[in-house]
């Protein structure tokens, strides 16, 4: 233990007497880590958010669309488009035979700018959403203030709206909306509820909306879109089952042939998490592929350094040797070193790549949190790094012969 000690204290003052060489020699190694650190941090952070986001929705909720999330992709746009549009009537067939189905809602929307109320307007865009009754639950809405609308007012075309948190503050500021009037797209609508407040999913806000029965939406937005249906099933835990039933009814519905695809999409939080996962994981493999590049340069680095290091300090250790110490002695001072420099520069690396991660934080307004595995990975990595490209160096000192070795003074 004694022998050990020593050791560690004579590569620290080494260390220390060559603090220029010993700060380049870092720097390859902290540039890596913190590559690593506020890579992961952010990653972690936005999976965090976005399993957080999806679990308000529940598990047992999906969607069907006309076409994949995002809007069209690629070469594929015609094929998309010449899919038939889904209507309400898609929506009550769903409603009425879909015994597995607990709750079945369809939704469009609009971006809108004019929003108006008591002299008050609204200077950003908002979104307009026309809805069935459903579209509260699920999409986990809960009630501040009011009533959301009826199945009845959502199919007869009832010019009410439910406002989110957000508008209802901006239209209403310091008063209740209920009862009051707003103007849309040049439309009058009675205000019968606010929404409580969500905050943002998926960088967006989900209080920044205006819901209205979607027999009033069409009318001002025009009745040629496709609905989005949003499934709630009846026993979460066989959400799988629902999701069958409700394939076969749209298929038969819009009469696909047995042997064609599906001509619609279908979404689940459990499908997206998992979409999520997958590019997460490609980004993390990657960007871990690009650190280890940088810890082995930093890695040739240090042993670059190390051998200058032994050069230098030839003839002391001629005369360490001529005095009686061992070889292994001299190869694990130098080894020694060079772990205890790369470990200098992982720790540097996560403390920096932690910061990093917090002004990422602040100034683009990302989730971030720095996971346990980022640290020990980064940790252990540098001084493997240390390790593995110090070995040389210090086997190189090892066995310098002494009389050679004090000759070179």
């Amino acid at each position: 233990m004694a022998a050990f000690t020593d050791t560690l204290l004579a590569a620290l003052r080494t260390l220390r007497a060559n603090k220029l060489r010993s700060t380049l020699t870092l720097l390859g190694i902290v540039i890596g880590v913190v590559a690593v650190v506020a890579m992961a941090a952010t990653i972690e952070g936005l999976r965090r958010k976005i399993s957080s986001d999806l679990a308000q929705l529940g598990s047992g909720v999906f969607q069907v669309q006309k076409q994949p999330a995002g809007g069209f992709g690629g070469g594929d746009r015609a094929k998309y488009e010449k899919r038939k549009d889904f209507t309400l009537r898609d929506v009550e067939l769903l409603q009425t035979r879909c015994g597995s189905c607990l709750q079945v809602g369809g939704e469009t929307w609009d971006v809108e700018r004019d929003v108006v109320a008591n002299g008050h307007a609204i200077q950003t865009m908002v979104m307009t959403v026309g809805a069935t009754a459903a579209f509260f639950d699920n999409n986990g809405y809960a009630l501040a203030a009011g009533r959301f609308f009826t199945e009845g007012e959502a199919l007869g075309g009832v010019n009410v709206v439910v406002l989110g948190a957000d508008v209802a503050d901006l239209l209403f500021p310091g008063e209740s909306a209920i009862g009051g009037t707003v103007r849309v797209h040049g439309h009058r609508f009675r205000v019968i509820a606010t929404m409580a407040r969500r905050g943002e999913q998926l960088g967006g806000s989900l209080d920044n909306l205006v819901v209205m029965p979607i027999t009033a939406f069409m009318p001002i937005y025009g009745t040629r879109r496709s609905l989005n249906i949003t499934i709630q099933a009846r026993d979460p835990d066989r959400i799988g089952r629902t999701q069958d039933e409700v394939v076969a009814l749209l298929r038969r519905a819009r009469g696909v042939p047995p042997e064609a695809d599906n001509d619609f999409e279908m979404f689940s939080n459990a499908s997206m998490q998992e979409t999520f996962e997958n590019i997460t994981g490609i980004i993390a493999a990657a960007s871990i592929g690009i650190c280890a590049i940088a810890l082995l340069i930093g890695g040739i680095g240090v042993m670059n350094i190390m051998l200058v290091s032994v050069t230098e300090r030839t003839s002391e250790i001629g005369v360490r040797r001529a005095l009686g110490a061992r070889r292994r002695r001299i190869l694990a001072q130098f080894v020694v070193e060079a772990v205890m420099l790369t470990s200098i520069g992982g720790l540097l690396g996560v403390v920096l790549g932690a910061s990093l991660a917090q002004l990422i934080h602040v100034l683009v307004e990302i989730p971030t949190y720095v996971p346990a595995w980022a640290v020990v990975l980064s940790m252990a990595s540098a001084g493997g790094v240390g390790l593995i490209f110090g070995i040389y160096p210090a086997y190189r000192a090892s066995r310098l012969d002494p009389v050679e070795a004090m000759r070179r003074e």
